[in-house]
């Protein structure tokens, strides 16, 4: 599906998102790995970061668009193919979001290859912070995993320790910002977490 852009110097430009686009809420968004077809969307929402979930190096022909764009690349490099270990996977998921959850590097986007597993893993923990319920975390996660959702991403999603994440961060501050409705917005203080993977922009 693309959006058409009209006017002047548009030249009515389709603009096409990657696979699986969604916005998860105010200045998150994830995809799939997005294509060059897919870069001038991409602009459209200004975009300061991205967290990349799997552990190949980003493209260079990526990298060259967020160097264009000034768009920082935090990666946590998680195995697709075979299922990484639950304490690989633990620190992954802590370190990014710890990145997500700082608004400084709002706007940003989230991505694996699909946009299913490992991107849904985060989203998925990502909504426990949030105090979702757990029905409504995995209907969110089955709606983009589809039917290749995976049992132990689930139960990964359950278990995951919002806890031990807080204490790792020592503070989570809820900032409300007027966007019409009040939004939970998080901002973390301390640097305890795993430091992730930087590509230099």
């Amino acid at each position: 599906m693309g959006f058409i852009v009209e006017g002047e110097y548009s030249d009515d430009l389709v603009l096409e998102p990657p696979p699986n686009f969604s916005m998860v809420e105010e200045g998150i968004y994830r995809s799939s790995f997005p294509r060059p077809c897919n870069f001038s969307f991409l602009q459209t929402l200004n975009l300061r970061s991205i967290i990349y979930l799997c552990p190949e190096p980003y493209p260079e022909e990526n990298l060259d668009f967020l160097r264009s764009q000034n768009i920082r690349l935090f990666q946590f490099g998680i195995e697709g193919k075979t299922e990484p270990s639950l304490a690989t996977l633990r620190d992954a998921i802590r370190g990014a979001l710890k990145i997500l959850m700082d608004v400084r590097n709002h706007p940003i986007l989230i991505h694996c290859k699909r946009g299913k597993h490992r991107t849904g893993s985060l989203v998925g923990c990502f909504r426990k912070v949030q105090s979702w319920c757990l029905p409504a975390v995995f209907e969110e996660y089955q709606h983009f995993a589809g039917i290749k959702s995976r049992t132990a991403d689930l139960r990964f999603i359950e278990t995951f320790d919002i806890v031990c994440l807080r204490q790792c961060l020592h503070s989570i501050i809820y900032q409300y910002q007027g966007y019409g409705s009040k939004k939970r917005r998080l901002l973390y203080e301390e640097e305890s977490v795993q430091k992730p993977q930087i590509t230099s922009i």
